[in-house]
């Protein structure tokens, strides 16, 4: 069933999304703070709004890809657009925030007769391109099951427990991912110091205990330097802050999570490689055995 969607945020993830959304027909308004980054989905059949009050008018779903919660906050609550949305329409937030700030936003939504989901993504850009998103939803089940076919056009959605509960998983999935890397990284120190066939390594291991979409994808980029963004290390650093925000609150320690999240900020601190993929973790492992390496951007 076609559905008018408006998506707000059209960045390295929104805009594949975008184009997902509009292969399978949806009716799709786009909007996006630097309007230079939605100009390109109007020849492919989107409508650019001037603002993202504008929008967000009449729309069925609106979806928010947005740097994070305090982003998401003030587009949706300080620039008109909860104003503008039509009562009983739904807002999926499938940015990646805080599972608190995700249970705030959908308190005062609902004040306005708007429904919300929490659903945040996995699968970096490539997933976004390929429609194979990891979608991780949070909210009302009937207002899941609305939204669902909808969202089937990004990816696999599946909805992991009431609101916030979709962060809460996409946290546990950027503590995984980023604890895996600085894994790989290490593996693929350890093989390429000692001799060993990076490529035939990988091979070995593959369908393995050790076998991950990590080691191979990540593990490829850091045996061939190439650390051009699609997760970048900024981003990587936000998540595991936010984890570890929520690790606070519920009072656990997660302490492989804080080793390796100070590894991402000395990366993108002293190392400046902020704006590197994740797999530039590498890098800093490097760095730290005194070897160097000049990575691709």
């Amino acid at each position: 069933m076609t559905t008018s969607i408006a998506l707000l945020g059209t960045g390295l993830m929104g805009l594949p999304m975008a184009r997902r959304l509009l292969g399978a027909g949806h009716q799709l308004t786009v909007w996006n703070r630097d309007a230079s980054k939605a100009i390109p989905l109007a020849g492919e059949g989107a409508h650019v709004a001037a603002s993202a009050a504008d929008a967000v008018k009449g729309a069925n779903h609106i979806i928010t890809m947005l740097t994070d919660g305090t982003v998401v906050e003030k587009v949706l609550f300080e620039t008109g657009v909860a104003e503008a949305i039509s009562a009983g329409a739904t807002v999926i937030d499938m940015s990646s925030i805080q599972p608190s700030q995700a249970r705030a936003h959908a308190e005062r939504l609902s004040r306005l007769d708007i429904s919300h989901l929490d659903a945040p993504v996995s699968g970096g850009t490539g997933g976004a391109e390929a429609g194979t998103l990891a979608i991780m939803v949070g909210g009302d089940s009937k207002v899941f099951d609305n939204a669902a076919g909808m969202l089937g056009a990004m990816g696999r959605a599946i909805r992991v427990g009431p609101t916030g509960a979709g962060q809460l998983a996409k946290l546990a999935n950027q503590a995984i991912v980023g604890i895996a890397i600085g894994a790989v990284s290490e593996a693929t120190l350890l093989v390429s110091e000692g001799g060993g066939d990076l490529d035939a390594f990988r091979a070995a291991l593959a369908g393995g205990f050790a076998d991950s979409t990590i080691l191979q994808v990540h593990g490829q980029r850091m045996q061939a330097n190439d650390f051009a963004p699609r997760g970048r290390v900024s981003v990587q650093i936000k998540d595991l802050d936010n984890v570890l925000i929520e690790a606070r609150a519920l009072g656990i320690k997660l302490p492989l999570v804080e080793a390796v999240r100070d590894r991402f900020v000395r990366l993108a601190g002293e190392l400046d490689g902020g704006n590197l993929d994740h797999s530039a973790l590498y890098v800093e492992l490097l760095d730290l055995n005194g070897r160097s390496t000049a990575p691709r951007v």
